[in-house]
């Protein structure tokens, strides 16, 4: 079996245990909390591409949003949102 130490580089495992000192916690704890955050941020990467997407399929240029966000604020305000 695979274990997180074996898949590891050196350098990484002495980050990480490094890490786990300073904050008086259990190397696996840093490790765990590093993957969920990694995770986080791919989530956001993947979530950021597809709204670029769905931005192109519409005609939207990057000079446009803040336009078009201030009119969405304009309008929520208006509403009462």
């Amino acid at each position: 079996m695979t274990t997180p130490r074996t898949m590891l580089s050196d350098e990484s495992q002495q980050q990480i245990e490094q890490l786990a000192r300073e904050q008086r916690r259990e190397p696996g704890e840093v490790l765990e909390e590093a993957v969920r955050r990694y995770a986080a941020v791919c989530r956001l990467d993947r979530f950021a591409d597809k709204m670029e997407q769905r931005a192109r399929d519409k005609g939207i240029r990057e000079e446009e949003v803040p336009r078009l966000v201030e009119s969405v604020r304009r309008e929520n305000a208006e509403r009462g949102r």
